[in-house]
């Protein structure tokens, strides 16, 4: 089944709850404004209920679920990436600059060349 057959059985209520997430973080926005004048501790954490509250809501929602689903394999992705030991990373890190460093005497003479041609076809003298 692909995903333009499958039935989704809250599909006609996310986008209310999606209004509702919108709804909720522009009101964390406003009132953030709004409450100016109170503490940054306590509009902090104001926004942070609300945001948290949104994101629950957001996670009901069939994109929700999937991007909730998403994220869990990306982490069990990244713990099978073998990550190079200090030595590798130095050794590679010595390869890119050394690469960089013969790359940027190539340009710097061609870009020197390709000057002293054009200021020898107009001659335009720097």
């Amino acid at each position: 089944m692909n995903a333009s057959t499958e039935s989704q059985p809250n599909g006609s209520l996310d986008s209310l709850k999606w209004i509702i997430v919108i709804l909720l973080l522009a009101g964390v926005v406003f009132a953030n404004y709004f409450y100016g004048d109170e503490s940054v501790l306590y509009r902090a954490i104001g926004a942070v209920v609300g945001i948290v509250i949104a994101g629950v809501i957001a996670m009901q929602t069939v994109k929700g679920h999937n991007a909730v689903a998403f994220a869990k394999e990306s982490r069990t992705e990244i713990r099978k990436v073998v990550w190079p030991t200090r030595q590798e990373a130095i050794q590679t890190t010595g390869i890119v600059l050394f690469a960089t460093f013969i790359m940027s005497l190539v340009m710097w003479g061609l870009d020197s060349t390709l000057f002293w041609v054009v200021g020898f076809i107009t001659g335009l003298k720097v």
